[in-house]
């Protein structure tokens, strides 16, 4: 079997859309990399890499079993050996993979520039084993809480983020607030309009709201997102999170 060393990962846990898995451009000095010492590679069909990059479906029982316990990481001069973790190219692009145990990828991280041309590389070589898409592909489904990937084109990692956050506040709005208040707060983002929706009711309130900020993310969504969360602490703490800078917490005015 085929091995890259010294692989540098930043695993993204649970995460079933691309978008969130950051590239290494996007990685903070607050991240928790970790290095493998040793890491099996495989290559994969363009289907397969999607389905590991976009689900949290079964992955080939035929791959599990070629990659287990192939792949050991180095943790406080100690190394320990992973059940279900990989390295996959499509030819084009690298990812790597740990399941914590699962039939899953439950950890996803992209790699350095380096190491990623390496992969690519080394996927000719023979010895390394080629897996295709043997199961049905799943449809996967978009809503306001995992958003399409066109929604998220362009933005930087805690632009997705924040936008996410004000996804969040607003899908708990269309439960919990009344007419008058999401009036006030579509006021907030759009006060031209405010005699165009005196007379609507709450629901298409609502879908007007969603419909407008799901373009892109500026000035005015940040501001939005800002105002909306304030006094819920959950949202707040979110919030901080994304204001830290260097992993010292920067608390911006809210």
């Amino acid at each position: 079997m085929v091995r890259i060393r010294d692989v540098w990962v930043n695993w993204f846990e649970g995460e079933e859309n691309s978008y969130n898995v950051c590239p290494y451009h996007e990685w903070r000095s607050e991240d928790q990399i970790e290095v493998l010492d040793s890491c099996i590679i495989v290559r994969v069909t363009k289907a397969l890499f999607e389905h590991l990059e976009n689900t949290l479906e079964p992955l080939p029982p035929s791959l599990l079993k070629a990659v287990y316990q192939q792949t050991k990481l180095r943790k406080n001069m100690r190394q320990t050996t992973l059940d279900y973790c990989f390295a996959a190219s499509d030819g084009e692009r690298g990812l790597v993979i740990d399941t914590i145990g699962y039939d899953t990828a439950m950890r996803k991280s992209r790699m350095t520039p380096r190491q990623e041309a390496l992969l690519i590389e080394r996927i000719q070589e023979e010895g390394v084993p080629y897996f295709s898409l043997h199961i049905e592909p799943v449809k996967k489904g978009y809503h306001i809480l995992s958003p399409p990937p066109h929604e998220m084109l362009g933005l930087t990692r805690r632009e997705r983020q924040l936008k996410q956050l004000l996804y969040m506040a607003l899908d708990e709005l269309y439960t919990t607030a009344s007419a008058p208040e999401l009036r006030y707060w579509y006021t907030e983002w759009n006060p031209e309009a405010y005699p165009a929706v005196q007379q609507m009711d709450k629901h298409n309130l609502w879908h007007r709201l969603y419909r407008e900020i799901k373009q892109g993310w500026s000035s005015a969504h940040h501001e939005l997102c800002r105002r909306i969360i304030r006094g819920q602490p959950f949202f707040e703490k979110l919030w901080e999170l994304q204001h830290q800078v260097d992993g010292s917490a920067k608390k911006s005015n809210l």
